[in-house]
């Protein structure tokens, strides 16, 4: 397959058009980066690995990136192994934001783990949304691990979202330290089903004064699927804020846990959490049904809704 189809093919995967010609790109198939396209500011050295790559991605102090950076990682053969190292380095007041997509629609037997080292510098803004696409057989294993420092004023957001194919099997391990004044916020939504494994770890260390941060995971799981949450948040500055959310909706045999920790370490921070676990909450799918909906179409928009 020539490197043009292996993009078509990845893209119609992930439901994608292509992307404009204004907006930066880069595109990874295994180890082999297929496509890639930059803008002013942003700098990109990718570097093929035996079982993926190595990139260093930086924006430089001041430079505010408008247009989503796309980047795509996958593997359409049904095995293989995908190993993603990533160093990303925002600078002072730079803007950027990356939406990246995970696509494995044959996976059988696939490993898709990233290492991440991500700075965020002073007055920076930087978002990451990572959705992935996963087919029917759940024969992917995902391992991202990061490790984060926010700077002063600085604002990092995550959003992971896996709601469309099986999970398979994912240990999420996050951890971020958070500066004066500057702002946290970790997302994950998963939706399980089958005999997929779902376990997230995620860990805000909130060390400035004033900083802020929220950690929130909502889980959907189904047949046997099996969940267990992590989320630890830590206030060691005066004027620090927190909240952890954590919602999961289990219906048939399935199961899960959630460990919210929170932990204040200075007399003038202030940190909540809220988990909740449990069935379709029996309201809604009443007032659901009342409306015309079957029992299953009403149970998929409250799930539709955790998820959204």
């Amino acid at each position: 397959m020539s490197e043009n189809s292996t993009i078509r093919a990845l893209l119609d995967s992930a439901g994608l058009h292509e992307p404009g010609t204004d907006a930066a790109r880069v595109i990874v198939h295994g180890n082999r980066v297929i496509g890639s396209r930059l803008v002013r500011g942003l700098e990109v050295d990718a570097r093929e690995t035996a079982d993926g790559i190595e990139a260093d991605i930086s924006v430089r102090g001041g430079v505010r990136i408008e247009t989503p950076i796309h980047m795509c990682f996958g593997m359409l053969p049904e095995t293989g192994k995908q190993h993603i190292v990533l160093r990303v380095r925002m600078g002072k007041g730079a803007a950027a934001s990356i939406l990246a997509h995970c696509v494995f629609p044959n996976a059988l037997d696939i490993t898709h783990s990233m290492d991440a080292e991500i700075e965020v510098g002073d007055g920076a803004d930087y978002s990451y949304f990572e959705r992935h696409v996963h087919g029917r057989e759940g024969g992917v294993l995902v391992l991202p691990k990061a490790r984060v420092r926010v700077g002063e004023n600085a604002r990092f957001k995550t959003e992971f979202e896996l709601i469309k194919g099986r999970v398979g099997r994912i240990d999420v391990d996050y951890e971020t330290h958070v500066g004066p004044r500057g702002v946290l916020e970790m997302i994950a939504r998963i939706s399980g089903r089958g005999d997929d494994r779902i376990r997230i770890s995620e860990t805000g260390i909130l060390d400035g004064e004033g900083s802020r941060g929220v950690l929130k995971s909502h889980i959907a799981l189904r047949d046997r699927a099996r969940a267990e949450i992590h989320n630890r948040l830590v206030a060691n500055a005066a004027h620090a804020r927190g909240h952890v959310d954590c919602k999961e909706i289990v219906q048939d045999e399935a199961a899960a846990s959630a460990i919210p920790i929170v932990e204040v370490n200075h007399p003038k921070a202030h940190v909540t959490h809220e988990a909740s676990i449990g069935s379709v909450d029996s309201k809604q799918l009443e007032t659901l049904m009342a409306r015309g909906l079957t029992e299953d179409d009403a149970v998929e928009r409250i799930i539709r809704g955790l998820l959204g």
